[in-house]
């Protein structure tokens, strides 16, 4: 099992930024990839983007490109979510979710999922 906490969102204004943060723990937490998912009112769980269990390669949604940056402590079993240039679409419960697959990108090949955190961009 792999229990994972998200934290870190909150209220910021368009521009800004905010980190969140995806810690985790359970005697599985090991080579695995995490992914960062989003779900906008009344709107589908979306993919934002993942990151390797070794943090070379990562892979983002076209929507987040060049805006969002995750990174990963594997000592401190944390991952990381920077989110810069934020955008009101970008409005949303994240949730951080852990995969035994090498480069996931949809929902079925995530085994273990966080609760989620809010993010809120006000025009």
């Amino acid at each position: 099992q792999v229990h994972l906490v998200e934290s870190g969102g909150g209220l910021v204004q368009a521009g800004g930024s905010l980190r969140l943060s995806c810690a985790a723990s359970g005697r599985t937490y090991h080579n695995v990839a995490m992914g960062w998912f989003r779900r906008a009112p009344e709107k589908a769980r979306e993919f934002v983007g993942v990151i390797s269990w070794s943090g070379d390669s990562t892979y983002y949604a076209d929507s987040v490109k060049g805006r969002f940056t995750i990174s990963r402590n594997n000592a401190e079993n944390t991952v990381y979510l920077q989110m810069d240039s934020l955008k009101p679409e970008d409005t949303a419960i994240y949730y951080c979710a852990a995969s035994h697959s090498v480069i996931p990108i949809s929902v079925n090949e995530y085994n273990y999922w966080g609760q989620g955190t809010q993010v809120t961009v006000s025009s």
